[in-house]
């Protein structure tokens, strides 16, 4: 993964000596699959998996998913990641981690994005059974489900630094004006781009990931309009949804997916798999934000 560098690292001998002291009746093989931004993923045996934090920053993200996933999954038809296990920091590894379900299929990201669409009804059926009014502990997220307002000076900062920053700009402040979440802070996955979401067999098999897991506008969801399909899929996507979003909803969405593609786009380099995310959700952007251009020209 074209991830920041590791504060804190593990490896599979760590991580098999960690499973033998704690849960010794889970211990089995051991293969890293995965350096993610925020967390390292080893495949434990067949069905399993260990999720180690490999930034400080990262403790919080799996500390609420450890408390909040086991009810959440009671609520949505897709399988979410609720851990088997909890892991205790030690003197082995300073930091809490988790055994989690192994989910057998394939990264969406991998995925053709002409064939993501088949996928659009399942992704808008979890986001509006996720959309649940959540309790006034929920976890708080600086940088999700906020009120636009309060991110606009940092991505209209990170915009005129980027190539198209202008054109996506027009977007973005249409996002800002749009009016805003009036109703209870709702919950959010707050992530919900391709490389974490599975498919088998033509259906969405599981959303993992929850390290941006809050509360508040539901809208931030909305973006893996962008952030996942392309045009025929992102029409299936909002048919999907229906009237769980208005348009104000959707002009929010996109600011969503404008802040996090620029953010991807301002943070990654190369042809890694989060920097391709972030490609990809700007094309599927930038026509948007050419026609706004000329509409407000003429």
């Amino acid at each position: 993964m074209d991830a920041p560098h590791a504060e804190f690292d593990a490896d599979e001998a760590l991580v098999r000596r960690l499973v033998s002291e704690q849960h010794p009746d889970l211990a089995g093989p051991v293969r890293l699959v995965a350096n993610g931004w925020d967390n390292a993923v080893f495949r434990l045996g067949d069905d399993l998996a260990v999720r180690m934090p490999r930034r400080a920053i990262a403790v919080a993200l799996i500390e609420n998913e450890q408390r909040w996933l086991p009810g959440l999954a009671a609520a949505v038809s897709v399988p979410i990641p609720v851990a088997v296990r909890v892991g205790a920091a030690s003197e082995a590894f300073p930091l809490p981690w988790s055994i989690v379900p192994w989910f057998a299929g394939t990264s969406v990201a991998e995925l053709p994005v002409a064939e993501r669409g088949a996928l659009a009804a399942e992704l808008a059926a979890f986001v509006v059974e996720l959309g649940k009014p959540a309790p006034a502990e929920a976890p708080y997220n600086p940088v999700r489900a906020v009120p636009l307002a309060e991110r606009d000076a940092v991505v209209s900062e990170r915009l005129t630094g980027l190539e198209h920053g202008a054109d996506l700009a027009v977007l973005w402040r249409d996002a800002v004006a749009a009016p805003a979440w009036a109703g209870p802070p709702l919950w959010v996955h707050g992530d919900l781009h391709p490389a974490n979401l599975v498919t088998a067999g033509g259906r969405l098999t599981a959303v993992v990931d929850f390290g941006d897991l809050s509360a508040g506008d539901p809208a931030t969801d909305l973006a893996a309009a962008w952030m996942v399909f392309d045009a025929d899929g992102r029409r299936e996507f909002r048919r999907a949804i229906g009237d769980h979003a208005d348009e104000a909803a959707w002009r929010r969405a996109r600011g969503w997916a404008v802040s996090m593609a620029s953010s991807i786009i301002a943070t990654t380099s190369g042809d890694g798999p989060i920097a391709r995310i972030g490609a990809h959700a700007l094309a599927q952007l930038l026509p948007e934000a050419q026609d706004a251009r000329s509409a407000g020209a003429s």
